[in-house]
């Protein structure tokens, strides 16, 4: 299986490593590439959902997009453009769960079984099958948790190294919401629940304004 992969460095640094001998890997310099390979992965889609012009009219091509902040079926509809058969498929491509065993994935278009073969080639122990929707599942418990721990910090609650403890020891998560951040990027949080505050107007998703601080001063509050 002949995999192209278009990434931003942090991005490329999280895909699985070892992952070549699985498939043949490359990595592509643009969207325009995706019609040489069997699969195409776009680990920034979300963040350019205009290059879905270049993916349309592409039956042949596997396309799995980053789709946490935006789904593929907006992407067309907002580019005015109709599906048309395309084997699109959104993913978790955010540092953090990208290095996962398990990969979380959305089927938009009911895809799923004409490509099973492929996609259970890919170098992930498990497919994680998830609705097509803007914060899709991990990103958007995780993130509402690391926004709630900004509160609470804000607040003069707790400091967040003893908030870290306190999550680790109480839920038996592998990291505190802090450490969560710090691995998937203060931006990647922000836009996350800039855009599931925009897609749901629900309260839990409204930005901790010492979190928005960080992200806009990109210092640490």
């Amino acid at each position: 299986m002949n995999i192209g992969i278009l990434a931003s460095t942090d991005r490329r640094n999280a895909w699985p490593s070892g992952s070549e001998a699985h498939s043949q890997i490359s990595w592509a310099q643009n969207s325009q590439d995706a019609a040489h390979f069997d699969v195409f992965i776009d680990l920034n889609f979300d963040a350019h959902p205009e290059r879905i012009r270049n993916y349309a009219g592409n039956t042949k091509t596997i396309f799995l997009l980053s789709a946490v902040n935006y789904t593929p079926e907006a992407a067309f509809f907002h580019a005015g453009i109709p599906f048309s058969g395309e084997k699109i498929f959104g993913i978790n491509a955010i540092p953090g769960f990208l290095e996962r065993n398990t990969l979380e994935i959305s089927d938009p278009f009911g895809k799923k079984d004409e490509t099973d073969d492929l996609l259970n080639k890919l170098p992930f122990s498990s497919l994680e099958w998830v609705k097509s929707r803007v914060g899709m599942v991990t990103p958007r418990i995780v993130f509402m948790i690391i926004n709630e721990a900004y509160y609470t910090m804000q607040e003069g609650t707790a400091a967040a190294p003893d908030i870290d403890t306190a999550m680790r020891l109480g839920t038996a998560y592998p990291h505190g919401p802090f450490e969560w951040k710090a691995k998937c990027g203060i931006a990647n949080v922000y836009r996350t629940l800039e855009a599931m505050y925009e897609d749901t107007k629900e309260e839990r998703y409204k930005i901790c304004p010492a979190l928005k601080t960080e992200y806009l001063t990109g210092g640490v509050c």
